[in-house]
């Protein structure tokens, strides 16, 4: 069922602890593997999430990603220590663009090591990539043992293209599971990166793919 591959996601500035609780309320009733939310409400759908199975998500140097590193950890830290099971990093995209390979994945491997055993998974924001940068962030994802590979924030110029994930997908092959996000909108887009590999997807529109398998296209 394609509900257990979906991170029910609600990230915008204007999202209310009212909106934490109705995301979760609709995890609980279409069991979707996890809700992805902002550090300050971890603890709030941690709670509303108690004795289910769906899981915690929280972005991390998110939408930009250009926070320090250190800064990225102490982060990631809370949101772990708030309840967190899985992180979504956001990578510095100017970094990568200026050849700092070993800053993005000193700071992937930094923060995979401050979370231990929850899961990691880096967002590249492949809309600002070329093919090569986006080969070569996936390639030093694998190397900083990153858990997941993921397209986009949904807040970048553009999001998952089928393109980019079979590109990301002949580098990680089994080293790295991916989550493709941005612009998923559809049962047929869905099942298509299904079909690719992907085991995870983050959209605002689960409920709608679940239900009527079509979303409002001004949705994550």
């Amino acid at each position: 069922m394609i509900n257990k591959f979906i991170d029910h996601t609600v990230l915008k500035a204007t999202t209310t602890p009212n909106d934490i609780i109705s995301l979760c309320n609709e995890a609980k009733q279409y069991n979707f593997y996890a809700v992805c939310v902002n550090g300050c409400y971890v603890k709030l759908a941690k709670e509303e999430l108690k004795n289910t199975e769906v899981k915690v998500a929280s972005v991390i140097g998110f939408p930009l990603g250009m926070m320090s590193t250190e800064a990225k950890v102490l982060e990631a830290e809370q949101c772990i220590k708030d309840g967190a099971d899985e992180i979504d990093m956001v990578i510095n995209v100017g970094m990568l663009q200026s050849g700092n390979n070993d800053y993005i994945e000193n700071e992937i491997a930094s923060i995979k090591k401050a979370i231990g055993d929850k899961v990691l998974k880096v967002i590249l924001e492949t809309c600002y990539l070329t093919k090569e940068e986006i080969a070569l962030a996936s390639e030093l994802c694998v190397k900083a043992k990153a858990d997941f590979v993921k397209t986009s924030t949904g807040f970048g110029t553009g999001g998952a293209t089928f393109e980019d994930v079979e590109l990301i997908k002949s580098v990680v092959k089994d080293n790295a599971e991916i989550k493709a996000s941005g612009g998923v909108r559809d049962i047929e887009t869905a099942n298509k990166y299904i079909e690719m590999g992907v085991t995870r997807l983050g959209t605002s529109s689960g409920v709608k793919l679940v239900t009527t398998g079509v979303a409002d296209k001004n949705q994550y």
